[in-house]
């Protein structure tokens, strides 16, 4: 039996997304390669750093401080210790549960559950915030 050979769209998720069927938005999501999956790990940004930076959300990183906004960690604010580009998760300082024998286990969080309150920047942050600050201006003509 051949083997089903794939579309050049089957990895890509994206704004360009060319179907409207759930079977197919799936695919597109759990086959997306690790720079698209970074993307789709965007939190929205708090208020105050919405105003500095004029973008509305980024992805998250390790370091950056958050707080939980939905799930059973409600109004929890700490430090993002881990991120899982494969799973779509985040792990926060703090939010952990116990195990049956007591031992404590970090609990994953859906970064669309929770907002940035500071971000750990480094050089290549600094470039995207940057340009992510030009988008509405004009260009000199």
């Amino acid at each position: 039996m051949a083997t089903r050979r794939r579309h050049s769209l089957d990895s890509g998720v994206g704004e360009d997304m060319s179907s409207r069927l759930p079977r197919k938005q799936r695919l597109r999501l759990y086959a997306a390669p690790l720079h698209i999956r970074h993307k789709h790990l965007a939190a929205p940004l708090s208020s105050e750093l919405r105003q500095k930076y004029g973008s509305r959300s980024l992805p998250v990183r390790k370091g950056d401080k958050i707080k939980v906004f939905r799930g059973d960690f409600v109004g929890l604010e700490g430090d993002v210790t881990g991120v899982d580009t494969k799973h779509y998760r985040i792990e926060v300082a703090g939010a952990s549960v116990a195990k049956a024998d007591g031992t404590q286990v970090p609990r994953s969080i859906s970064p669309s559950n929770v907002m940035i309150l500071k971000l750990k920047e480094d050089k290549e942050r600094n470039k995207v915030l940057e340009r992510r600050s030009k988008v509405g201006e004009k260009r000199p003509e």
